[in-house]
């Protein structure tokens, strides 16, 4: 349904009124409790999202969430994604917007922007999104500096074979963020290809289109495809003031894979 209105709302309507709902938002939460570190923009929270509405999550300018602006500060203060003279070749599969308008326009970045279903985004910069299953993705041996894989793999049902295709791609010492979302209290991950009706994996998984609950053994998956993996507690850098300032979830690990 959604990709039908997609194809009968014109581009230009479709923006107009996105920006006039997203000025009303503004000027609903003005204030100065909070701050994006994309847009730099301050308001007093950040607005609720998800299935499960999650309080101060979405910025009401960029709509960056929690998880992006996590990954925004971590590539900034942990990684040379930005500091360094030297071209980094940056695959990056399902590309949120907010990343998308950062690397497409950033002079030492090779982007590589791609997703299974290419013809559902509106973007509007100057690199293409390219057709690509991240199960058999079409490029050469040792060809990227950095792969972004954020919250994809929970949708992939051979998402071994997925790792396995991100460290066949990825140069000798490149590196990759492999983000999914976890549940802290499950041991081993539990998947159940069987269920294939959105409102059953809606009810079992969380969301309709997921096909697994990752556990703490995710790690495990992701040593499997012969990464080398460091499970980055960098959140816990941030004092609780900070977490609520930069509207971050105190529990997200960042998974940093090297090859």
């Amino acid at each position: 349904m959604k990709e039908l209105i997609k194809k009968l709302i014109p581009d230009s309507f479709f923006r107009y009124y996105k920006n006039q709902l997203k000025k009303k938002k503004i000027k609903h939460h003005e204030g100065d409790n909070v701050i994006c570190p994309f847009c730099h923009s301050r308001f007093s929270e950040f607005g609720s999202f998800g299935l499960v509405p999650r309080k101060n999550a979405e910025c009401h300018n960029c709509e960056s969430l929690e998880r992006h602006r996590l990954l925004w500060l971590y590539f900034n203060q942990k990684t040379k994604l930005f500091k360094t003279a030297k071209k980094i070749r940056l695959l990056h599969f399902a590309p949120e917007k907010i990343f998308y308008d950062i690397f497409s326009n950033h002079q030492n970045i090779e982007y590589y922007p791609c997703d299974l279903y290419p013809e559902t985004y509106r973007y509007h910069g100057n690199v293409p999104i390219s057709k690509v299953d991240v199960t058999k993705i079409p490029f050469e041996d040792n060809y990227f500096d950095v792969v972004i894989c954020n919250h994809v793999l929970e949708h992939v049902i051979e998402d071994q074979l997925a790792m396995s295709e991100i460290y066949r791609v990825l140069k000798k010492g490149g590196w990759s963020i492999l983000q999914v979302p976890i549940d802290q209290d499950r041991e081993v991950t539990f998947e159940d290809f069987s269920i294939i009706s959105p409102k059953e994996r809606l009810r079992v998984f969380g969301q309709k289109d997921h096909v697994r609950c990752y556990g703490t053994d995710y790690i495990e998956r992701l040593k499997k495809a012969s990464f080398i993996v460091s499970e980055d507690d960098f959140i816990k850098s941030f004092s609780k003031e900070d977490l609520f300032k930069y509207g971050l979830m105190d529990s997200e690990l960042i998974y940093h894979c090297e090859k």
